[in-house]
Order: structure tokens, then sequence, then C-alpha cells
């Protein structure tokens, strides 16, 4: 990898067709053992030189934060349990607490900042991060950086 290149993190929709396909090729191609890239490329209606073109330079936001620590801030209704709603929540998916820190609740709403560890998560962060959104309490959720 060249040191200097840059990396940008970009909301799916504004991704031209060849690159969301290629993206939706990959997965299939990871979940599925049996499948060919052909037979991938094939079924989305991508072509194999699009595909060889992005493949090496495109992955999920999941694969780029493997093996490191990631700090969110987090936004929690001020009642009993919501804390340790989301501290049960990363515990059961392999995230390791690295650091917390909890802000005086204003307007009934407390502030978060959190350092996970993702080295032995048995899911992925968008996973983990969808599943910390569904808990009762939970108002908002960011990334802020990875290390």
């Amino acid at each position: 990898m060249n040191k200097h290149q840059k990396f940008y993190l970009v909301e799916e929709e504004i991704l031209p067709e060849a690159i969301r396909k290629t993206i939706k090729t990959k997965e299939l191609l990871r979940l599925n053992d049996d499948l060919t890239i052909n037979d991938a490329v094939k079924q989305l209606g991508l072509s194999r030189s699009a595909f060889y073109k992005y493949r090496d330079s495109i992955f999920p936001f999941y694969e780029a934060t493997k093996n490191k620590i990631i700090s969110l801030s987090i936004l929690v209704e001020d009642k009993p349990g919501a804390l340790s709603r989301l501290l049960n929540s990363i515990a059961e998916d392999g995230g390791s607490i690295i650091t917390i820190n909890q802000g005086i609740p204003l307007q009934g709403i407390a502030h978060i900042t959190l350092s996970i560890d993702t080295k032995i998560m048995n899911v992925d962060l968008e996973a983990m991060l969808d599943k910390l959104r569904m808990l009762q309490g939970t108002k908002r959720i960011e990334v802020l950086g990875q290390s």
C-alpha cells in the first residue's frame, strides 16, 4: 500500500453503479464459497473488467475497522439501565471497552464517549452499531474515529 494513498468515507448512494455492484459482488462471493466471480458478476449485471478494476480498492467500512480501536459518541436517554444495555450489547458482540466517559445528563439526555477494541469482535462493526441503535433509550451513535 502506498503511504500517500488517501481514504474517504462516503455514503453508498453517491457511488457510481459499477462500484456499488462491485461491493455487492464481493459480498456475494464472501457469503457463497461455491460461487465463481463470473457467476456473481452475471447475477448483478456487472462486467468482469469493472469488477477487477475496483475490487482491490473498495471495501466495506467494517473491514477497515477490524483489529482497531473505535471511538464512539453516543446520546442516550437518562433512564436507569440505558448505559448498562449499551455495555452488555457491546460485550455480547465481543467488543472490549477501553475507555468510557459519561457526561452529566442535560435535559434528560446523557452523552457517552466509548473507545472499543474490535480485535475479538464476533460481528462486524456495522452490525454492532445497528444493534446499539435499536436499544431502548439510544438516541444517536456516531463513529468519532479509529486508530
